[in-house]
């Protein structure tokens, strides 16, 4: 399943998503994030690596969903190593120091593909 090109537009435009991520048993984890696209698709990061809630869980359960523009979609996080997600972030993001944590590890090893479920 592919995201449609009006939705990846929606998203990339985004400045912020909000994912949410549940796990059994326990309530579900919101957090907001930034999101980019490249190549026709989403990406996200945590910033804070692997110690990110939301990305322990999303890697461990592997969906999830997110918000943005008041529309929510499921989605299944995907591990990605896609070389134009740095240039992505400081061209949408510009040059900050939120920026640059976004760009270097420990962000750059928690790289997920959002796929829609």
């Amino acid at each position: 399943m592919t995201w449609a090109p009006a939705t990846i537009r929606e998203l990339a435009d985004a400045n912020e998503i909000d994912v949410v991520v549940p796990a059994p048993g326990r309530p579900d984890v919101r957090t907001p994030i930034w999101i980019v696209a490249v190549d026709g698709n989403l990406y996200v990061r945590s910033w804070k690596g692997e110690d990110g809630l939301w990305y322990r869980r999303a890697r461990r359960y592997g969906t999830g969903s997110i918000i943005a523009g008041g529309h929510e979609h499921q989605v299944r996080f995907t591990a990605a190593d896609e070389p134009g997600i740095d240039a992505a972030y400081q061209a949408k993001y510009g040059r900050s120091s939120y920026t640059e944590a976004m760009i270097r590890p420990p962000a750059t090893g928690t790289t997920l593909r959002l796929d829609p479920a």
